[in-house]
């Protein structure tokens, strides 16, 4: 009698022994609505200086300089054309210049390199690893000095490419280490069978091991791209005329004399729409190459 009265206990639940849960019940809501909520309140407050520096943008200096900020007032495209009228093409097309190649060389140096720490690791991979990550414990002010005096010496100053050299040797060692954390997701069997078929390495690297990692390179592209294009520091002291990248041109409109805000305003917005292109064209890209070494 004790074993039949158990039997229909047992049953109800299910064929693995484990109680089945029924669906959520009103706490879980209310936990995910109030996380859902706080999710939305730290959005805005992330995208809330990007709208407010839009719509200063679009207001005229009197009253962009007004305290407190009059947000009803008269909408006005004096400030873009007060930019496009002070010639920003040239730095715009230096920055892009740099930006773009720096990121290419990177990526061409990145990914050997990754791949001989990863998949076929050299001797003491650690100690290279962490000398990587030691050129970035630098301070970026320490090295300002001997690369200005180095590219004095060499009458190598103003140059778009002295730029490119300094943006690549910023931008390896990270792009060294994310497609490391990428790398080491490839299964061995691929790269087994494309040696036995008779690829060599620059075949494997191009045709297997390039297509299975493209989230991971267009996530590290496009953040080289970005330290790049927003650098400020190099640029502003190695840089005068001829190779003026778009944030040192930027840092031209704010002045000790007048009213400069709609205007600096109105050019931050311009000089900010190529990474603001490039993240939301890759956005899924980037998503998914970031998080594809998080997941082991």
């Amino acid at each position: 009698m004790t074993v039949t009265a158990k039997q229909p206990a047992r049953a109800r639940q299910g064929s693995t022994g484990l109680r089945q849960e029924g669906p959520p019940g009103l706490g879980g809501r209310r936990s995910r609505a109030f996380f859902g909520i706080i999710a939305w309140i730290v959005g805005i407050l992330f995208v809330l200086p990007i709208l407010w520096m839009l719509l200063t943008s679009f207001h005229s200096e009197e009253n962009a300089a007004t305290n407190p900020p009059s947000i009803a007032a008269p909408l006005t495209l004096q400030g873009y054309r007060e930019f496009f009228s002070s010639g920003p093409w040239p730095p715009l097309l230096n920055s892009l210049t740099a930006s773009v190649i720096s990121t290419i060389i990177v990526l061409l140096l990145a990914f050997p390199a990754a791949y001989a720490l990863s998949i076929r690791p050299v001797k003491r991979w650690s100690d290279v690893m962490f000398f990587f990550l030691s050129t970035k414990m630098l301070p970026m002010v320490a090295a300002l000095l001997p690369i200005y005096l180095f590219a004095q010496s060499v009458s190598f100053l103003d140059n778009i490419w002295l730029l490119i050299i300094v943006y690549t040797t910023m931008n390896l060692p990270i792009a060294v280490w994310m497609l490391r954390s990428f790398l080491i997701e490839v299964p061995i069997e691929m790269l087994e069978a494309a040696q036995i078929d008779g690829a060599g390495l620059a075949r494997t690297l191009r045709s297997v091991v390039a297509p299975v990692i493209t989230p991971g390179l267009a996530a590290a592209a496009l953040i080289c791209f970005i330290f790049s294009w927003n650098e400020l520091l190099f640029a502003r002291v190695l840089t005068g005329t001829r190779a003026e990248t778009a944030p040192v041109f930027l840092t031209g409109f704010v002045t000790s004399q007048g009213l400069f805000l709609a205007k600096v305003c109105a050019a931050s917005i311009v000089v900010s729409l190529p990474v603001l292109a490039a993240g939301f064209g890759a956005q899924d890209k980037l998503v998914q190459g970031l998080s594809l070494g998080a997941v082991k």
